[in-house]
């Protein structure tokens, strides 16, 4: 993982985008499935969400989730979960390349279409 400089956020506000292997708000940061597995969270999954200054607080773009299972362990966890990011990464892209949703002034995504018309 690589913290971006402000400058360089700035700069591309609104094109850049991350995937965080939580469902965001929840579990930002670093160690996202160890935090959830200490929570107790009966599901966890993704995020992909524009990039902002602050880490992992962007518009949401797509969430997918996953179950968290009893015998669950860090790396089952997180296997579990890069299987949903191969979806949800994908899709976000193609929101944001076809221009169905665009980052606001406001800092709030604006859809233009429905997402499901993917």
């Amino acid at each position: 993982m690589r913290i971006l400089s402000g400058e360089f956020v700035r700069t591309w506000h609104g094109r850049l985008i991350n995937i965080h292997p939580s469902l965001l708000p929840s579990f930002k940061g670093m160690h996202a499935q160890k935090l959830a597995l200490e929570a107790g969270v009966r599901i966890s999954g993704c995020t992909v969400h524009f990039v902002e200054e602050e880490v992992d607080a962007g518009a949401i773009l797509v969430q997918r989730t996953v179950p968290v299972k009893s015998n669950d362990t860090i790396t089952s966890l997180q296997e579990r979960i890069k299987t949903a990011e191969h979806v949800a990464y994908p899709k976000a892209l193609e929101l944001v390349a076809r221009k169905i949703a665009v980052l606001g002034d406001n800092g709030k995504i604006q859809w233009n279409g429905e997402p499901d018309d993917l």
